[in-house]
């Protein structure tokens, strides 16, 4: 690892804030709640006491405060893996990093990083309204085969059963899948009998990527049947989203614990969906928090 970050990879702004995000270290706390959408930060920052800062930058607000004696910070990351990957580095960069001498703290700071977002279900059991743990999740994205110590924290069995399941092997026009598993305390700590458990695949987009099909039609017309068929271990493709993978993968790489836990809002098999969901999420809200 450097031993010292230069102003072209580590972006200070004139305040002290980082670059993206505009938080400064001293306001991050080490359990973060991270959400998609910027409106469903304030969702969460309702239920917290002795806010230490608001702060909004693009897609990205942040709120520090305390819930029953929790301090908390929870931050909206926009849609995406590449979004993920500015705000992961970024907040480590704010935990792992001295702003003043750019060089990294000699005993790494590890958080605790929760995503509370929106998914569609694949399975008969994942309902809309139902609430899901992603005990492993499979990135269409790709992000993490740009770090090393990638393999390290993959399962590559799982990888490789995968490809050959899709009958991708070989194909160089479709993804190079990469698999996480979620960290095991944290997640057995957030999924208790009200959340269904599996794998979850982070796709790179909302319409073709999963399956989706309006004007343009698909490579693959048979892609959702194949992942809702994978099985590994005993697990199987509960849902779809666009952020687990990068969370868990990065957060692993740099020594830090992450989980996703999501609320069904669409089921791929049964058609149907539920736009209106405000209301709903706001108990999937309420358990992280309890929980966390």
């Amino acid at each position: 690892m450097k031993t010292s970050f230069p102003p072209s990879e580590l972006i200070i702004n004139d305040d002290g804030s980082i670059f993206h995000l505009h938080v400064r270290p001293e306001w991050l706390a080490d359990r973060v709640i991270l959400v998609g959408d910027p409106g469903r930060v304030d969702l969460v920052a309702r239920h917290l006491t002795d806010k230490e800062c608001d702060v909004q930058s693009r897609e990205f607000h942040t709120v520090t405060g305390t819930y029953e004696g929790k301090r908390i910070t929870v931050v909206s990351t926009g849609i995406g893996c590449d979004n993920i990957d500015i705000v992961l580095n970024e907040l480590d960069a704010l935990a792992n990093i001295d702003f003043r001498t750019r060089r990294a703290h000699a005993v790494p700071r590890s958080l605790q990083l929760v995503r509370i977002g929106t998914c569609g279900g694949l399975q008969p059991d994942t309902p809309v309204g139902a609430f899901v743990c992603s005990l492993v999740s499979i990135g269409f994205d790709g992000l993490l085969n740009f770090y090393a110590g990638r393999n390290a924290v993959c399962d590559l069995p799982l990888e490789r059963a995968f490809l050959n399941h899709m009958g991708w092997t070989g194909n160089l026009c479709a993804p190079a899948p990469y698999a996480v598993h979620a960290d095991e305390a944290l997640a057995e700590r957030l999924a208790r009998e009200d959340m269904a458990r599996g794998i979850t695949i982070a796709a790179n987009g909302f319409f073709g990527p999963q399956g989706r099909e309006l004007r343009l039609p698909l490579a693959d017309p048979q892609q959702n049947a194949k992942v809702e068929t994978f099985r590994w271990e005993g697990l199987r493709v509960t849902n779809y989203e666009m952020e687990s993978s990068a969370l868990a993968g990065l957060s692993r790489l740099m020594g830090h614990r992450a989980a996703t836990v999501c609320m069904v809002i669409a089921n791929r098999r049964s058609h149907e969906a539920n736009a209106g969901y405000g209301r709903s999420i706001d108990t999937l809200i309420e358990t992280v928090l309890d929980r966390i």
